[in-house]
Order: C-alpha cells, then structure tokens, then sequence
C-alpha cells in the first residue's frame, strides 16, 4: 500500500474519533505522531553509527519512552507484541498522563534550536493530544510504525503526502489558512531571489515552512545536489534555514515539513518574532535572503509597538520594518504584503515606505489577483521585492492575470507566474515605461499580454506603491446630456417608488 493511501487511511480514522474535528485537528495530531516516529528512527540511525565507529550514543529519549518501547513494541518474530502494545483507555491515560508530561519539561534544557532537545521541547510545549480513543491512537500508530524515514525514496514520497495534508488544510478556512502560502506563489519568489549555497535564509513566519522547503529543493534539486561537496552540505544543513513561528502548531507542522523534505537541523525557534527590539539587530544577526508571508490583520499591543521606531497596531507595518532591519548589506527580500501597505497614507505607513524606498532598494512589486488566498482570506496582495544595495530608482511592476476568477477549488497556479519569472531573469524583454503599449512583443517575437510597467521614483506621489496597471483599458460609456437626463429622472422615480413602499409599511 503506498504512503498516500496509508495517511488517508489515518485521516480517515481520525475524522472517526470524537476529539477531532477538522483538518487543522488531523494534521496536527498526524504531526505529533510521524515526529516521534521520526525522532526514534534517527536516534536508532545515529546509534548504529556510532557502534560502528566504536563509540556509545546517548538517546535523548529515555528508553522506555521511545518509539519501539510504548508505540509498537515488537516481540521476537519482529510482529506487534500484543501482550506489551497499550491500547484503549490504557493507552491515552499512558500518552496524556506520562509521555506528554515527559516531553514537554524538555523546553526548560536549552535555548539551542539545532539540539534535538530543543525541537522536542518546542513542539510539545503547547501541544496536547487530542485523539479520545486509545483504540484509534493505536490503529494510527501501527499504520505509521510502517513507515521507513531511513529510506530516502520512501521519505521523500511522504514530504510530498504531508505537503497534500498541508495543503488540504490551508483550504480548510478558518485560522488554519495562515499557516500555508499557495506553492505557485512560493517557488516563484525563491526562483527569483538568487539563492546561493552559503546564503542565510530566514522567515520571521515561518508557518508550515514553504519558503524554507522550497529554498532547500531550490539549492539540493536535481544534479545540484551531487555537485556540492561536504562543506557545502553541511553549511546547508547547518548554517542556511532560519525562523521563527509564532503558535505552536505552527511550529510542529513546519518542523515536520522540513524534516521530511530532508532540512535537518533549521535554524528556526518557536516564539514572536515581534518581541525582538530592532534597534538591538548588529549586522551579524542579518541575513542574506528573507522570502516570507507575514500573518496581516492581527493588532499588537503598545509593548511589543514599542519595539519599532514607527509604532503601529498593524502587524504587517511592524513585520515590514522587521524584515528591513533583518536584511544583510546586499541582502534581497520578498515579502507577501496587503495592498494596503501599499496605498495606505496613514502616519506609521506613510513612514515606513519613505523609510523603505531611501534606503533601500524596492525593485519590482507583483500584484497577485484576487482569490490567492481563498478560503482563509480574500484580501488582495502583492510581492514586495527590495534589496539592501541603495535607494529606490525606478520600480518594475507585473500584474498576475489567470484567464480565470480565482476560487477555492481553481486556485493560483505556478502557470499563471510563469511569465513574471521569465521577465524577471530576462530585463530586456520588460516594458520599461508606464506607457500604455498596444502590441508588446519579446525578442523572440511572440507576442504576449502587457502585464508589465516600469516607474520612476519621481512619479510616485505621496509614498503610494500601489500597483495600477496602464494597459488595462476601462471602458467608459459616453452618453449624450439627453441620455444622462433620461437616466437621472428613472432613478428620482425608482427612489420616489421605494420611498412611497416604505411610508406605507409605516403608516400600516
């Protein structure tokens, strides 16, 4: 049976079990689970190194709270030991009463995020289990305990699987769409951030990983990775994924994610990234490429505002002078923002923007369409690219336009991007004016739709980046002054009707 059909045999067991509901609730509990899995296949793996080169590894894991001791202990034929596996209410008491409690106290042992101890007291330190049945927990765990995380095709079968439970439950709605980026959105940016093997990459909302997952397929994809020698491989395991989630599922999720697609040690640490004064940020707490989706709409309180020059209640103005404080000298960004950082002219915005466009240089911004975020929010958005290397000068736009309205079930596909990219690596064939064009055509002659402008930093009045394409045509109907005189009388007589309707329901 393949690994897919094994996790929807699992979510399927799970949508059963009364203290689940939801997709956010399956995932999370699926997550916990292949965790422990995978933390006793690695301990096991390093141990077995270890014994070969003469030595003795020490499990983090106390003995008889690991995997093949509590979860799917096995007698001599190598099958299920019946008699020593827990199930029903002996099992959630074991899990809720001892095991939980076991794993949670490791958050107090260090501050460390590449140490093993750290992932596991991060990951359990708010987590709870949520599976009522020791009947059901222990069919999820004998489907799981088959799983190989050793097995390099099987492991990278299964990220692809948990990428489809992410995905599933961003489309959930609610607050769980918070924690997942559209793929096509994410690859684009990382396609266009000129990511280098000795790079730090870091995303302040880390969520369930994306841009750090794809950073890593990005660098290690194809012959890539066969190319890179032992430091370049250490360094990117070490020394390359930095972050920080907020909530904690949050963090089990993009642990997870990162560990299947085979990121080891993250650099990454659960906690709000806005807690952190910038004035504090030294160069070599920097980094050079920041690809991140910053949750917007939230409000923060005045103590944690205080930790920016411009205070704002509005996450996304706090986030943005973050990520401009985070960023390297010749650091590049790409950041999701609201079309509202963009056009607002309020004080705090206003500030950070002139801040942004002079000292810094904001490069290109992409106006995503409506829907890319459906069903968690419907807000518009746009890709803020700017880079450490001086102030603005003139601004590349492109507008993403599918042939078609986005929906939750027709969602933003990498096709729809694809142009912007090749542009993007391509600056000769852009339109470099704010002109309306009728017939743009590229080098190769091919004509293509005219989705992109260019803007010069003296156009822009009031700090207003908001992105208005000049080739969209607006139809205007001219009408004759008998025309707008017939059409002002039908509307004084459809309001006279309407207001005599409501007199009488009145005087009724």
């Amino acid at each position: 049976m393949s690994i897919q059909n094994n996790i929807d045999r699992i979510t399927d067991i799970l949508r059963r079990d009364d203290g689940i509901s939801g997709a956010m609730h399956y995932t999370e509990q699926i997550s916990w689970i292949l965790f422990l899995k995978f933390l006793n296949d690695y301990e096991d793996n390093k141990s077995d190194e270890a014994f070969l080169e003469g030595t003795d590894y020490n499990y983090v894991l106390r003995k008889d709270l690991r995997w093949h001791q509590w979860a799917c202990p096995k007698d001599d034929t190598g099958k299920l030991d019946v008699k020593r596996a827990l199930t029903g209410d002996d099992l959630i008491d074991f899990v809720n009463k001892t095991l939980f409690p076991y794993l949670q106290v490791f958050k107090n042992t260090t501050n460390d995020p590449k140490s093993l101890t750290y992932k596991i007291g991060a990951i359990f330190e708010y987590l709870d289990n949520r599976i009522a049945s020791g009947h059901t927990l222990r069919e999820v765990l004998d489907i799981i305990d088959s799983l190989d995380f050793q097995s390099s095709d099987e492991l990278f079968e299964l990220s692809q699987v948990y990428e489809n439970l992410l995905k599933s439950m961003g489309s959930d709605g609610g607050n769980s769409g918070e924690f997942y980026t559209p793929r096509a959105i994410i690859k684009a940016m990382v396609e266009t951030t000129d990511i280098k093997v000795g790079d730090t990459i870091y995303d302040g909302a880390v969520g369930s990983g994306g841009f750090l997952v794809e950073a890593f397929d990005f660098l290690t994809a194809g012959d890539k990775k066969e190319k890179l020698s032992a430091k370049d491989w250490e360094t990117i395991q070490n020394d390359t994924f930095f972050g920080q989630e907020k909530t904690s599922l949050g963090y089990v999720m993009g642990m997870m994610n990162m560990i299947l697609h085979g990121i080891e040690s993250p650099n990454v640490y659960k906690g709000n990234t806005l807690t952190q004064n910038i004035r504090d940020f030294q160069e070599k707490d920097r980094h050079d490429v920041i690809l991140a989706n910053p949750p917007f709409g939230g409000k923060e309180k005045k103590q944690i505002q205080q930790n920016f020059p411009v205070e704002s209640n509005a996450t996304e103005i706090l986030f943005m002078q973050h990520f401009m404080k985070m960023l390297k000298l010749e650091g590049r960004a790409a950041i999701v923002v609201p079309e509202g950082v963009l056009f607002q002219t309020n004080n705090a915005f206003t500030k950070v923007k002139q801040t942004l466009l002079e000292n810094y240089n904001v490069h290109t911004i992409v106006s995503l369409p409506s829907g890319v975020f459906l069903p968690y929010s419907g807000v518009k958005t746009n890709i803020l690219y700017f880079d450490r290397k001086g102030a603005t000068n003139n601004i590349w736009y492109y507008d993403v336009t599918p042939p078609y309205k986005l929906t939750k079930n027709k969602p933003i596909t990498y096709e729809h991007i694809a142009e912007f990219v090749h542009l993007f690596h391509n600056p000769k064939e852009r339109n470099h004016t704010n002109t309306k064009l009728k017939d743009a055509v590229t080098s190769s002659s091919v004509e293509r739709s005219c989705n992109d402008w260019t803007v010069n930093i003296k156009d822009i009045k009031d700090n207003d980046l908001s992105a208005k394409n000049p080739h969209k045509v607006v139809e205007v109907i001219h009408q004759s002054p008998k025309e707008l005189l017939t059409a002002i009388k039908q509307n004084d007589t459809e309001i006279n009707t309407l207001m005599n309707q409501i007199e009488s329901l009145i005087d009724g």
